[in-house]
């Protein structure tokens, strides 16, 4: 295979970045990566593919294909890039941290996305060594750390195509930088992908693109890094229909038949909760954006107390657009009452998150100048930006408790 690219001389390579050889103009292109030296799901061979199921990922199919290409050594046609890519130990997914790095990050929503994505990887991981047990010996010896190594590359490098997810040579050395418009970009019609610079670069200045528009949590487990101050920061909180609620039933049923997601809870089977995300309210004394209404709508069903309640809030669904409590209650006090509830919790979840910050202030190990420190920094940036965002919300529900008693 050789690896043609279009425009890529305008470039350098070093330490997994690249670098403008020459002055780049807004509306170059930076590269051109054909569809034929890009490596996707279809590299499997007929036979390998035929046994993987379908609920075996495309992150996993590439990781299968990195790891027999990896076997065959200098032998891969895939060998310069592969021998590009990082090594184990040098990718910082939270999937890779030790306990004591990973309980810096326990108040996050991180946490469990972490636990959640390496039981993924490992119910994948036997179900690929499965289903080749008969026909490859590649496998054999590969362990549940190698596959989680290759599944991180994939997951870190790979961009979503008409091939189901794609490793573009070349293109995945381009950094992250969450407030540039470049993007990597498809064409169908001349088979490639490409980047076109968003901005004037001198020569010897790192090149960059955006992922996308990811928070700390999402560029921390999935990419292995965070940024100091990330705009697109969020905070997925949980509430909870309490398991001792007498009208917990009915409001369970009430919020199923309208669209109000709740999942029943792994930890107390008597309760149902619902995850939310909020992002950063600009203004306290503002329309509340960044808070979901579908947040205020389940603090509003939250503070009923009685059927009569429930039942105006679901004639008041009907007689509109079929959206519950999207309105404020008739009631004043009830009003406050559901927004109060909300700020109670955030107030619990903003004391939890100082607690963890202060505590890192504390940690200590004989390695706090290597990769400790590293990963300490980084759930520095995790917490601290997921916390600005809740000081934001409480900030906006403790004015508009104070507008509407007055």
């Amino acid at each position: 295979m050789s690896l043609s690219l279009s425009c890529i001389w305008i470039l350098f390579f070093e330490c997994r970045s690249l670098f403008a050889s020459k002055a780049i103009q807004t509306g170059d292109c930076i590269m051109k990566v054909p569809y034929n030296v890009q490596l996707t799901p279809d590299d499997l061979s007929p036979k390998i593919k035929s046994l993987l199921a379908d609920e075996i990922g495309n992150i996993s199919k590439l990781a299968t294909i990195i790891l027999f290409e990896q076997s065959k050594g200098q032998d891969s046609q895939w060998a310069p890039y592969i021998g590009c890519l990082p090594q184990p130990g040098e990718i910082h997914s939270t999937i890779f941290w030790g306990e004591n790095e990973f309980d810096m990050i326990r108040c996050s929503s991180i946490y469990q996305e972490t636990i959640n994505q390496k039981a993924q990887i490992e119910k994948e991981f036997l179900a690929v060594k499965q289903a080749v047990r008969h026909c490859s010996e590649v496998l054999e010896n590969t362990t549940l750390k190698d596959f989680m190594h290759a599944c991180a590359l994939v997951g870190s490098r790979a961009w979503g195509s008409s091939k189901g997810l794609s490793l573009i040579p070349f293109a995945d050395f381009l950094n992250h930088e969450g407030i540039t418009e470049a993007i990597v970009l498809s064409d169908e019609d001349r088979q490639l992908s490409e980047v076109i610079a968003d901005r004037n670069y001198a020569p010897g200045e790192e090149v960059v693109i955006r992922y996308g528009r990811f928070s700390n949590a999402t560029l921390l487990l999935d990419f292995g890094f965070t940024l100091p101050y990330n705009i697109h920061d969020q905070v997925q909180i949980e509430m909870k229909i309490p398991s001792h609620d007498p009208l917990c039933q009915m409001k369970l049923e009430l919020m199923q038949r309208h669209h109000l997601r709740t999942v029943k809870d792994v930890s107390d089977f008597n309760s149902f909760r619902n995850p939310f995300t909020i992002k950063e309210v600009k203004s306290a004394t503002g329309k509340g954006k960044g808070i979901p209404q579908s947040l205020r709508a389940f603090a509003r069903v939250l503070c009923c107390t009685s059927i009569q309640e429930l039942n105006e809030l679901a004639m008041e669904a009907v007689q509109n657009d079929g959206r519950l409590a999207r309105r404020p209650l008739r009631i004043c006090s009830k009003e406050i009452e559901a927004h109060k509830i909300l700020l109670s919790h955030i107030t619990q979840l903003i004391e939890e998150y100082n607690v963890s910050l202060e505590s890192l202030e504390t940690v200590n190990t004989p390695s706090m100048y290597g990769r400790f420190a590293l990963r300490k920094q980084m759930a520095r940036d995790l917490l601290t930006g997921e916390l600005r965002i809740l000081k934001s919300a409480a900030a906006w529900l403790s004015n508009y408790c104070t507008l509407v008693h007055h």
